[in-house]
């Protein structure tokens, strides 16, 4: 199995501008999709025990690859990821995983619409994807949104404006960093990877693609 990866970072530092609204719900539908599925394996709940998958998500630890896959690199706390970080892990008080996930990914998903915006110029979004982000990043884990309630707002948005399925976005957004040759790949050893997570992800895109064309199908038909 191919370890190159590219980092969210990477993409917008290659197109030297934010996400668009597509984009991210694409993204949003994608990972939210993944991380649902891979709480339903016993597997990866054991894997979680053992502190396998990683707690924190942000722009330099979520991965995307060619072939339209998503993972993980585990990464530490620390100053450069505290901005993505959920108050109640930074407090010393985590109780679950995935209200911190929920929040992670809802902060680095925020900073990828505002990316090199000038300090004028307010963020590009619609209500409703706004109001979704911002209900991700709530300080208290109780408020949140669920990843279950975040997957059906994704479901509906794509059904209601046929997006294009996060396969294909995620692929568009690696050809962007290969194309600019800012920074061709991203070789990360084993190790460093939540790779019990990515094992699962890669087994599983085939059936997630399946899902969304058979769903564009029925639209259209």
């Amino acid at each position: 199995m191919s370890s190159t990866f590219v980092t969210l970072a990477e993409v917008l530092e290659a197109r030297g501008g934010p996400l668009l609204e597509e984009e991210v719900w694409s993204l949003l539908l994608g990972t939210a999709e993944s991380l649902q599925i891979c709480y339903g394996f016993a597997l990866f709940s054991l894997f979680l025990g053992h502190n396998n998958m990683c707690n924190i998500i942000s722009p330099t630890s979520l991965l995307l690859s060619a072939t339209g896959t998503l993972a993980f690199k585990n990464c530490a706390l620390s100053d450069d990821v505290s901005t993505f970080t959920a108050p109640e892990m930074l407090q010393g008080r985590a109780n679950s995983t995935k209200p911190m996930l929920v929040y992670s990914l809802g902060m680095t998903l925020y900073w990828s619409v505002d990316f090199h915006l000038p300090q004028n110029q307010p963020v590009q979004l619609s209500d409703h994807l706004n109001s979704l982000l911002l209900s991700m990043c709530e300080d208290l884990a109780h408020r949140r949104v669920n990843l279950t309630s975040i997957l059906e707002a994704c479901e509906s948005q794509h059904k209601a404006t046929v997006l294009p399925s996060p396969t294909k976005i995620i692929r568009q957004l690696v050809e962007e960093v290969f194309h600019d040759s800012v920074s061709l790949s991203l070789h990360m050893p084993f190790h460093t990877c939540c790779i019990h997570c990515m094992h699962i992800i890669l087994s599983i895109v085939f059936v997630l693609e399946f899902k969304f064309e058979l769903k564009e199908c029925e639209s259209l038909g």
